[in-house]
């Protein structure tokens, strides 16, 4: 929970948050789709073909056009308020360091000639993008709602908050890959929702993933087949007692 100098600063670190969650979890499932690719490559072929080209251009998208973005408007508008307080400044920094290699991580998965390394280098970007939303769920977020100085209700963009759709982003890739398995038993939970929110939305139409859940999840099947309209079917692949394995359909 992060202790807020507002309400409005309260709702807009959470919204935040929620957002971040649903970056990392679409990231992961484009990832798992260029490595499934590779892999399916590897085992009949040197070549892994379309299925890794989309996979690969799926993934460049989303960061160049969602991922990378966001992080622009955090140097713009979050990282300035959050350097107000000079303990924070060398976290800033080495955050801002962090942006330039997933940049970096991008221009590699585009270009590398090598889909083993490519898929790799993709890999790398979502698990250092994932050790960086923690210093920023956990570290500055804090900083700059806490400062009654600031205002982040209002410093807070439509590019901060997530407010921009991401779905067509998903993953042109054959509906009958190998499904991409999320397992949110470890995910915090007040970011366990966002997070298979976005990486549903990385799960192109009439392909499916699989979800691990500590619990049967009726909360978070309602909230998908509202976000979806309806159009998602659910099996139940194992009912407990310590793990919930539902595949989840985008129809």
């Amino acid at each position: 929970m992060i202790i807020a100098s507002t309400p409005a600063d309260a709702e807009a670190a959470e919204t935040i948050r929620n957002h971040h969650a649903e970056l990392a979890g679409h990231l992961s499932a484009l990832t798992d789709a260029m490595l499934a690719a590779t892999e399916r490559g590897t085992a009949f072929g040197p070549d892994p073909g379309a299925d890794f080209d989309a996979a690969r251009k799926a993934a460049v998208d989303f960061l160049t056009e969602i991922l990378l973005p966001h992080a622009t408007a955090e140097e713009a508008r979050l990282y300035p308020a959050a350097a107000r307080a000079d303990r924070a400044r060398p976290l800033i920094e080495s955050m801002i360091a962090v942006h330039r290699t997933i940049a970096d991580l991008t221009d590699q998965i585009r270009t590398e000639t090598s889909p083993v390394r490519a898929a790799a280098a993709g890999r790398a970007a979502q698990v250092l993008f994932e050790a960086h939303l923690a210093d920023e769920n956990d570290r500055v977020l804090p900083i700059v709602a806490a400062d009654p100085l600031v205002s982040l209700a209002d410093i807070a963009d439509d590019e901060l908050l997530g407010r921009h759709a991401v779905d067509a982003r998903a993953c042109n890739c054959d509906p009958d890959a190998e499904e991409p398995v999320l397992d949110v038993r470890p995910i915090p939970h007040p970011i366990r929702h966002a997070t298979v929110f976005g990486a549903l939305e990385a799960v192109p139409a009439g392909a499916s993933m699989v979800l691990v859940a500590p619990h049967d999840p009726v909360p978070l099947l309602h909230q998908l087949r509202d976000r979806t309209s309806g159009r998602i079917s659910v099996e139940y692949l194992e009912r407990g007692p310590e793990a919930w394995r539902l595949r989840l359909t985008r129809i």
